[in-house]
């Protein structure tokens, strides 16, 4: 008897040790009528999760170019570093969405003839549904965004359109190439035989990175935290730099972050507990 109380002990300890313990999973999936497609999605669920009923804030981690939703999972062990970075009270426990934006077209724009409306589908769709779905906080002061690469353009890109949804952004390596509208257009249309070129300086207007920090409002652009990192040898460090010098022009308040590194997952691995740090205090304020 002695002994089945011991196994039975043992057996609610592993159950408990268990439930406190962080979760990972990268194929979940929504419909949206937007994209017309079920959408993929990978989450982080944060030591706790299961067993309270508290709501948690939340960071929206865009993947790269190459990648899918489960990229930061696989490559850049999401899991690991954040459990970490909470266990040493470095970040505030979170819960972490990474969505699928390597489907049907890559990336995390509209596309510029309007058939493909990414964008729209994660304000309209996607971030709803998250948070609909999870226990999160909804107020801007607990919501965050970060991503690599072409994720890092995503951030730049989602927090100047939209200040009022997020507390910090921490774009990392960022594709932030200043292109002018004819590279746009090789970029994204192939050929500009018949396209409007009133439209054509719209789209450019609107996603380009370096023309948003330029035409939207400082007040509006300090609405958020801002956190940039890109490596040494990263050969995206010119439109990095070029912001950096643009919002130091401007007077906007940034982190900014240089260090020895590539553009490769070893980096991207050394910033997160930093991006994690930083977004958490965001969150304490």
């Amino acid at each position: 008897m002695k002994k089945l109380s011991s196994i039975l002990a043992a057996l609610l300890f592993a159950i408990t040790l268990s439930a406190q313990s962080s979760k990972v999973f990268d194929d979940l999936s929504m419909t949206s009528k937007i994209l017309k497609s079920e959408r993929k999605y990978a989450i982080y669920l944060p030591p706790g999760y299961e067993t309270s009923q508290r709501s948690y804030p939340v960071l929206y981690l865009l993947h790269g170019s190459g990648d899918d939703q489960t990229g930061w999972i696989q490559f850049g062990e999401v899991q690991f570093i954040t459990d970490k970075a909470i266990e040493e009270g470095k970040a505030t426990p979170m819960i972490i969405v990474m969505p699928d934006a390597n489907t049907g077209k890559k990336g995390y724009f509209n596309d510029v003839k309007g058939d493909w409306r990414y964008e729209d589908f994660f304000f309209e769709e996607f971030m709803p549904y998250i948070e609909k779905t999870y226990r999160i906080k909804r107020e801007k002061e607990f919501r965050a965004i970060s991503g690599l690469s072409m994720g890092g353009g995503g951030t730049f890109v989602y927090a100047l359109h939209h200040p009022e949804l997020f507390a910090s952004a921490c774009p990392m390596s960022a594709a932030a190439r200043d292109m002018s509208p004819e590279e746009i257009v090789k970029k994204y249309i192939g050929s500009d035989a018949g396209f409007p070129k009133k439209e054509i300086t719209d789209y450019y207007n609107k996603y380009n990175i370096h023309a948003l920090l330029e035409n939207t409002s400082v007040e509006k652009i300090k609405k958020v935290r801002w956190y940039i990192d890109c490596g040494d040898d990263d050969f995206l460090y010119e439109g990095n730099s070029l912001i950096h010098i643009a919002m130091r022009k401007k007077g906007i308040p940034h982190e900014y972050r240089v260090r020895d590194g590539k553009h490769n997952w070893s980096y991207w691995r050394s910033s997160l507990p930093e991006v994690l740090k930083f977004i958490s205090e965001g969150f304490h304020r």
